[in-house]
């Protein structure tokens, strides 16, 4: 095993939840040390974007639909669009004197290490370069002017997305590292479904991080504070269609001057540093091969539904399920799990999802499994308990086997750092990837790929939750050896990354709830 792959082997172990010790962090909120979860650049150009709230959106059933074709232009109200639908602020809550921002795209703790680049040529009333989308003040600031014309491909754009790991690791320690990897998974598919809005194809392009970092500017230290490194991650190409989708990062990035000129705002005043997390940063930056991902379109049993624009603005990430009304109806249950029974894309999953049912009409409660790629069912069944017994339930478009039947609401709270969310809901998730494998056949890189994936399902659970009226809430404290025992793993061959649950939730009546915003005039 070379280093960088026992690096990731080291991280993960060692940042394992357990009932006798978590994961190393500082054990207490250092409020002073708390990072601005808004990036800005001094020294450049602010386009501000009309705001999306009037846009009409297609019905978040009809999104989906292969057949439609309705294809927005790419002008700077699409973009704004784009923008405001994913990744912008959907909300602000407030209690009393203290308010907070709430936006579209999930984040652990809400604390938002994900942020996003533009690179255009053409697009109108866009400046030309590469920019960085401001979400506080909704609006594109130009980090770099080209020299020449930029080669992309014919109607397309790219969207680079980073992580700046100091803003999770302010209040998570050492697990950080995870935390910012999900929050990359919520974004990509956060922005993948505000593509489907407006008609546009998503493509992930795997670049060199070296070269990525290159181009955006990451590696010009003079600009960002060395403590809250920005790293890039990945790279998207948006566009009408999928022809013609080759990239030349280098090509690009000898358009634009050797320095640029912007510089990035200071997040925090103090840091702690945390060795680990840049040793499996370094670790993960490079892949054994590139690969073009194409997102497409799963085949969907929706009914209809509100327009997308509703879906995608009201979701929430909530912190209490109803006990007393946790019962759901079969036909809600057969929506959430065919939505993320299959990839969201060309390349095929490594995550399958195990499932605790509480309260679910015409299921028994028990322990489940989802099998989103075939080629795992063996292996699972090798490597979980002998007794278990696998047998298929009717779920159209899924491959849902129950494992054993029972009242799992103890255990799964108990998994869950004895969280009441995990219990308290018609049923709770854990996701299972397959590790071993796919970390010896892709290289180290692939561990963040894996924590992509079940981001990209937990922003679909999210939408498709509130889709038909229930909540749902992501679980990043989860006791990661204790739920591999529940299954009978006993090696690495699989392991959880991700755990969620799904229910009614139970709103805070102290809360208001405001319009997003709000200062800024709609034009």
């Amino acid at each position: 095993m070379n280093k960088n792959l026992q690096m990731v082997y080291t991280y993960h172990n060692q940042t394992k939840h357990s009932a006798q010790k978590y994961a190393k962090s500082l054990g207490y909120m250092d409020w002073e040390t708390q990072a601005n979860p808004y990036r800005s650049y001094e020294n450049t150009t602010k386009t501000f974007l009309p705001l999306a709230l009037q846009n009409n959106t297609l019905p978040y059933n009809e999104i989906f639909n292969e057949n439609r074709n309705v294809i927005a232009p790419f002008c700077k109200e699409s973009i704004s669009q784009l923008f405001q639908f994913s990744l912008g602020l959907s909300a602000i809550k407030k209690a009393g004197d203290q308010s907070w921002d709430l936006r579209c795209n999930a984040s652990s703790g809400n604390l938002q290490p994900t942020e996003a680049y533009i690179i255009c040529d053409g697009i109108q009333n866009i400046d030309n370069g590469i920019s960085h989308y401001n979400v506080k003040d909704h609006a594109v600031e130009l980090l770099a002017k080209p020299n020449d014309k930029l080669s992309l491909p014919h109607d397309s754009f790219l969207v680079c997305l980073s992580s700046i790991v100091w803003r999770e690791a302010w209040k998570y320690g050492e697990r950080s590292w995870r935390y910012t990897n999900l929050d990359c998974g919520h974004a990509i598919r956060a922005l993948e479904i505000s593509a489907l809005m407006l008609g546009w194809k998503m493509t992930t392009i795997d670049t060199n991080e070296d070269e990525l970092n290159n181009l955006i500017g990451f590696n010009q230290k003079n600009r960002y504070i060395k403590e809250e490194r920005e790293n890039a991650a990945v790279l998207l190409l948006v566009s009408k269609d999928n022809n013609n989708l080759n990239i030349d990062i280098k090509i690009l990035r000898e358009c634009f001057d050797k320095i640029y000129q912007s510089r990035a705002n200071q997040l925090s005043k103090s840091w702690h540093k945390w060795n680990i997390l840049g040793e499996i940063e370094e670790a993960c930056r490079i892949k054994k091969d590139n690969f073009i991902i194409e997102t497409k379109l799963i085949s969907s049993i929706r009914e209809e539904s509100y327009e997308s624009k509703v879906i995608v603005l009201n979701r929430r990430s909530v912190k209490q399920m109803n006990i007393n009304d946790s019962n759901i109806s079969f036909k809600q249950f057969e929506t959430i799990i065919s939505s993320v029974s299959s990839p969201f894309n060309t390349k095929q999953s490594a995550v399958n999802l195990v499932l605790f049912v509480h309260n679910v009409e015409g299921i028994d409660s028990g322990m489940y499994i989802l099998i989103r790629n075939i080629l795992h069912k063996h292996p699972l069944m090798a490597e979980l308990k002998d007794e278990f017994l696998w047998e298929e339930i009717n779920i159209k478009q899924s491959k849902l086997y129950l494992l054993r039947r029972g009242d799992y609401k103890a255990i799964s709270k108990t998994i869950s750092c004895n969280q009441d969310i995990a219990s308290n809901g018609a049923f709770s998730i854990g996701m299972l990837a397959q590790f071993d494998k796919q970390l010896n056949t892709y290289g180290a890189f692939r561990y963040k790929q894996l924590y992509w994936e079940c981001g990209e399902i937990g922003q679909q659970l999210y939408l498709e939750a509130t889709s038909v009226n229930l909540s749902a809430t992501g679980i990043g404290c989860f006791l990661d050896d204790l739920f591999h025992s529940v299954l009978g793993i006993k090696n690495s061959s699989f392991q959880s990354l991700y755990h969620f649950t799904i229910g009614r939730a139970i709103f805070d009546s102290r809360l208001t709830t405001l319009r997003p915003y709000s200062k800024i005039e709609i034009n």
